[in-house]
């Protein structure tokens, strides 16, 4: 496993366990991040990731990121 920022741009990935405080893991479970679902990295900018998850594009943070482990 490693974290969702090591990932490299357009591959498909599968979500093994989110890290955190339960705040931090409810957040990212609001924005489509669960256990078993598929992220694909679109681009890195200035620290914070572009991804798809769930049909949907979502901005997250470099720190966020780290606790989303592929």
């Amino acid at each position: 496993m490693i974290p969702l920022n090591f990932s490299n741009v357009g591959e498909e990935n599968i979500i093994k366990r989110i890290g955190g405080t339960p705040e931090v893991k409810q957040h990212l479970e609001n924005l489509g991040f669960v256990v078993g679902g598929n992220v694909t990295v679109i681009n890195f900018i200035g620290g914070n990731l572009i991804v798809n998850v769930k049909e949907s594009r979502v901005a997250i943070s470099e720190n966020l990121a780290n606790k989303v482990m592929v």
